[in-house]
């Protein structure tokens, strides 16, 4: 880790940024910096998911909505894989820190870019950052962080040994006890969500090789809860597209039994975005796509590129491999 990182969050004014429809990683990362490394506000171009939200509205975690650049020595950028997650900011100032843990990609070019692709949530990241800083967070932006942890891992599914030892060691550190971090977690389900889900599953299509299965479906909204809706309806993996004028997005997930047998989610939208000029990047479990173009087009790739991999998986376990 850099001093020139942790002197620039030291120094000046700070805005602190979120990607779109926001998480609780983002968010809890995004509160543990502006609180650790004052004065900073926190941004949230597009607003915050139910999560997100759920969390906000536990902690009493303030937002700022219009606000004058020239009031900040700096923006901070975190939980962000690339500019195009904060599309209603403009151009990003050069020299804006960025921290991430998704796999890199290449377009923080000219940024005080710091990323740890190993960490499972952007909340271990900013945990490493606080420790090199010698910083010990309060037990409400702990918590914050926990719930970044425990979310970004399925609830621990996706999780690894550094996760474990970092949640736990708070938990001892700030008396925080499981139970209190899954209870912000637990945001009513609002009816315009079941109603997409629903939708989302009603335009749903699926192939198989062998036992393994992708879906594939079109929805309008909450593209993340149909694809964990497809899962527990039996995909291994599932990609869903949405539509907003000429930009599609797709969200994609995956059972992590599809992780361990080598599928990483993030560098196969990665490598597709490469191929469509589009920003796809993510974890191995989850990840994104956006762009211009049809996102019926994309999701078409999506899954016969998936088959294709299903088809490598069967004919290496056909050998032996």
């Amino acid at each position: 880790m850099s001093s020139e990182l942790l002197e620039a969050l030291r120094q000046g004014r700070k805005l602190v940024v979120v990607h779109s429809n926001a998480d609780p990683d983002a968010l809890g990362s995004a509160y543990a910096i502006a609180s650790c490394f004052p004065p900073a506000d926190i941004h949230a171009p597009e607003g915050l998911d139910r999560s997100g939200k759920a969390l906000q509205q536990a902690l009493g975690i303030e937002l700022v909505e219009g606000f004058d650049p020239s009031d900040y020595d700096r923006m901070v950028l975190v939980d962000t894989s690339s500019p195009e997650q904060v599309l209603p900011l403009g151009e990003i100032p050069r020299g804006s820190v960025v921290i991430d843990h998704h796999l890199p990609n290449g377009r923080w070019e000219g940024m005080l870019f710091h990323c740890d692709d190993s960490k499972a949530s952007c909340a271990e990241v900013v945990a490493d950052i606080l420790d090199e800083a010698g910083v010990t967070p309060p037990r409400d932006v702990a918590l914050a962080m926990m719930v970044g942890m425990l979310t970004d891992s399925g609830h621990f599914q996706h999780g690894n040994p550094a996760l474990m030892r970092r949640f736990a060691s708070m938990m001892e550190v700030h008396g925080i006890a499981v139970d209190e971090v899954m209870a912000v977690t637990r945001a009513e389900t609002g009816i315009s969500e079941r109603v997409a889900v629903l939708k989302g599953l009603q335009r749903s299509r699926f192939d198989r090789v062998g036992e393994h299965v992708v879906a594939v479906a079109y929805g309008s909204t909450y593209e993340a809860s149909i694809c964990r809706a497809l899962l527990s309806s039996g995909a291994d993996v599932a990609f869903v597209g949405s539509q907003r004028e000429e930009r599609f997005r797709v969200s994609a997930r995956c059972s992590q039994r599809m992780v361990r047998n080598g599928l990483h989610l993030g560098r196969f939208l990665d490598e597709l975005g490469g191929e469509t000029l589009s920003e796809g990047g993510g974890h191995g479990g989850a990840a994104g796509i956006t762009g211009e173009g049809d996102a019926e087009a994309v999701l078409h790739m999506c899954m016969s590129r998936a088959m294709e991999i299903f088809r490598g998986m069967r004919d290496s376990a056909s050998q032996g491999i």
